[in-house]
């Protein structure tokens, strides 16, 4: 179960930097806000559970690591932010980090 928590905590992770780049406008600035914080609170405590029988080390390389690659993808789909071969590469190493950090667990 603490991996089911682990990974639904790097899914919401990914909510939180979303929401704070929907604050940045003023139509949305209050439920982007109010988003990024519920985001994190909720990602935060899905972590800790995870962190019960997860060595914390481990356990918040994969969440952020799924945060950050989650983050990436929606920054190109939904943002339109930049991409290239480098940049696809270095979340592909992000991935293969976690996929080796929950094989080797």
């Amino acid at each position: 179960m603490a991996w089911l928590y682990l990974v639904g905590a790097g899914l919401l992770e990914i909510g939180w930097p979303v929401g704070l780049k929907m604050a940045q406008t003023s139509e949305t600035r209050w439920t982007g806000t109010a988003m990024a914080v519920a985001f994190m609170a909720a990602s935060g405590f899905l972590l800790w559970l995870a962190q019960r029988d997860i060595p914390i080390g481990t356990a918040y390389a994969i969440w952020t690591g799924i945060g950050a690659a989650g983050t990436f993808m929606v920054g190109i789909m939904i943002y339109g932010d930049p991409t290239s071969l480098a940049r696809y590469a270095g979340v592909a190493l992000i991935v293969a980090g976690v996929a080796t950090l929950k094989l080797a667990h």
